[in-house]
């Protein structure tokens, strides 16, 4: 039987709810206050209507809007552009397809009847058995995955570097993306049938190089912001990295040489007595030598340093005079006669002409690490507030699997960044400017040589 406080707790429920996503109902704390409801149910049911609002506004923050398929804060990705993307890189993928013929089918969830079709459709190696429905079906589903992977790379990366350039307040206007894409145009193709081409090879039209040039111009512009003001080392750093490398502003002692190399000692023999007959190093070499790269400099061997060659002819060389006639010299390679034509002395360059070149290097240095910071820190930072629809969830969502890593740990980011020349001075060890940028959205595997920079080739990650 049910008893009055059975009703009246029920009574004291029916009224809660959840109105909309911002709250609940405002008739739940008056129901709940009245004496007739015993002071446990009213608690209970407080627990119920607390619980119900967390999970609704919970919700609300992590839904992706209808009519996309991920958002990057509150900022969506649209349906459609996927799709655009998607069928770019199913353009894209096919026109590198060796012995692809016709229109590119997308790869069309869930029952991939027009993949499997096209598919079916194609010749079968000859002594081959066509593939079975499951397997074609297994087939696109695959280049489907990958391709969506590749699709959801690139427009969640771009959504990250746009708002990343918004935050730092970089623009890009169409006006400089045109300019950079009309000089990139008339350096790859002078000539307009060639760009044609081009893009029917490639599978792209101008407007997605467009985009992706915009792209790369911010992927610079995001990284000279990120390296700006760093880097600017004090006499006392620079005395003190001199002092710890002296080193390597060193310059050993090189020889150059005359060489003729035999397979066996009697034509060794033969060349060291044409040549004491005074007969020209190029006719001896060109005659006897069996070593062709200093056979086609007429036997000229310049800038040997120590330690450089076979141990036994290394030995030979630093013990030689200058403009003596040496030889046979017994090697694994067979036999060297040689003479040293020039002797340049070991150097070592002084702090003070090492200054400059240690200056670059320090502030190369510093510069690389304010951009490994950026990226740990960006990639982090962004995929943290990236969400993704069911069935569009990659690495780089929040609830996607984690990413891989790369060799510094970081998650791997696309290929095809353009590298940063450095401002490293002429002989600078290790010299040269930061190398590691943003994560760049520039597509990956987009293929086609001789392409404007905005595209390009690449293979994709995992790929």
């Amino acid at each position: 039987m049910i008893d009055s406080a059975h009703f009246r707790y029920h009574r004291a429920l029916a009224p809660v709810r959840v109105e909309s996503r911002a709250g609940a109902s405002s008739r739940v704390p008056a129901l709940l206050d009245q004496p007739s409801v015993p002071k446990h149910i009213r608690l209970i049911a407080l627990v119920v209507v607390a619980l119900a609002v967390a999970i609704a506004v919970s919700g609300c923050g992590n839904d992706v809007p209808k009519g996309s398929v991920a958002k990057v804060g509150d900022s969506p990705i649209k349906k459609a552009a996927f799709d655009h993307w998607l069928a770019s890189f199913a353009r894209q993928q096919s026109a590198r397809t060796p012995g692809s013929t016709g229109p590119p089918v997308v790869p069309d969830p869930p029952n991939y009847t027009n993949c499997i079709g096209s598919k079916s459709s194609q010749p079968v190696p000859k002594g081959a058995s066509k593939p079975s429905a499951s397997q074609l079906r297994a087939q696109c589903a695959q280049e489907y995955q990958g391709l969506r992977d590749q699709t959801m790379q690139f427009l969640i990366q771009a959504e990250w570097l746009n708002q990343e350039a918004k935050a730092r307040k970089i623009v890009v206007g169409p006006a400089e993306v045109r300019t950079t894409f009309l000089q990139q145009k008339k350096q790859a193709f002078p000539k307009e049938a060639d760009y044609q081409k081009f893009l029917q090879r490639s599978g792209r039209s101008e407007a997605d190089i467009m985009q992706q040039i915009r792209i790369s111009i911010l992927v610079n512009k995001i990284q000279a912001n990120v390296v700006k003001g760093k880097g600017n080392p004090s006499q006392s750093q620079i005395a003190d990295y001199y002092s710890k490398n002296k080193q390597r502003f060193a310059q050993p002692e090189s020889r150059d040489l005359l060489v003729v190399l035999t397979k066996d000692q009697g034509k060794a023999k033969q060349a060291l007595a044409q040549l004491k007959s005074h007969k020209a190093w190029k006719d001896v070499a060109k005659k006897f030598s069996i070593d062709t790269a200093s056979k086609a400099q007429g036997g000229k061997l310049p800038g040997v340093t120590k330690g450089t060659q076979e141990q036994a002819f290394d030995t030979a060389i630093f013990s030689a005079k200058k403009g003596q006639i040496e030889g046979p010299v017994k090697t694994q390679f067979g036999y060297y006669v040689f003479q040293v034509t020039k002797i340049t002395p070991a150097s070592q360059q002084t702090q003070a002409q090492a200054s400059e070149t240690i200056r670059n290097l320090l502030k190369s240095q510093s510069q690389q690490t304010a951009l490994n910071d950026f990226v740990k820190n960006f990639q982090t930072r962004y995929r943290n507030k990236t969400v993704c629809a069911k069935g569009y969830v990659t690495t780089y969502c929040s609830n996607g699997p984690k990413p891989q890593t790369g060799a510094t740990g970081q998650p791997a980011g696309p290929s095809g960044a353009p590298p940063t020349a450095g401002g490293g001075g002429a002989g600078a060890p290790g010299a040269g400017g930061p190398q590691q940028v943003p994560p760049t959205t520039v597509p990956p595997g987009t293929g086609g040589s001789g392409g404007p920079s905005g595209t390009p080739p690449g293979t994709p990650p995992g790929g």
